[in-house]
This record gives C-alpha cells, structure tokens and sequence, in this order.
C-alpha cells in the first residue's frame, strides 16, 4: 500500500509551499479513500512517495487515469494568497491503494 503526491515542478515553488501543497494532496486524497484501505495503509506504515511533473497538462492526465481505475485521488488548486494565482493547480494525491495499481499510473514520473 502507498500514496503517490504528484507536485508541479513548473511553477518554482519554494520549499515551504511544496510542502503545503503535498500535504493538502496527502490529506485530501486520503479522507476519499474507503476505511477499509486506509485502515491497511496505516497498519502497513503510510508509504508515500513524492514525485513531480512539467505541466498543468500531465497531472490532469494523470488524475483522469487514476479516475479510470477507481483509485481515490485529490487534485489541490491553491487559493492564491502567496506564489501563485488563485486556482492554479500545484498537486496530486492519489491512494492510499495497493503498490502496483499506483505504479501503474505513476511509475515513470521521478522522484522530486
């Protein structure tokens, strides 16, 4: 079981707002997910792993696979108060769910 948070690398966000942004992704994406799983995920120690992406584009694409394979996800649009504009989408949650289905949609993004 793990979650995959998918950051924004295009929108040079410092340190402090990436981090806000991946946890409004962790959060959002887990209070969707069914407590059976969340339950598992917890037991098994809340793996989570945080990569990025260039493009509005290609997290939109990533949320709509996740979407098609009923995996629970979040996408977070910042409310504009500090380095960006309002509405602008900086992140993704997607899981908690079993490794190999997150893998699927994110396994050839890297690392942050």
């Amino acid at each position: 079981m793990k979650q995959a948070i998918i950051i924004r690398n295009d929108l040079k966000m410092g340190r402090g707002k990436i981090a806000a942004q991946a946890s409004h992704a962790s959060l959002s994406a887990y209070e969707k997910t069914p407590l059976a799983t969340k339950n598992k995920w917890k037991i098994e120690g809340q793996k989570k792993i945080v990569l990025k992406t260039n493009t509005e584009k290609e997290l939109i694409d990533l949320l709509k696979t996740a979407q098609m394979k009923n995996i629970k996800c979040a996408m977070i649009k910042d409310a504009g108060h500090t380095q960006v504009e309002p509405g602008t989408i900086t992140a993704l949650g997607i899981g908690p769910d079993e490794d190999r289905k997150i893998d699927e949609i994110v396994g050839n993004l890297k690392l942050l």
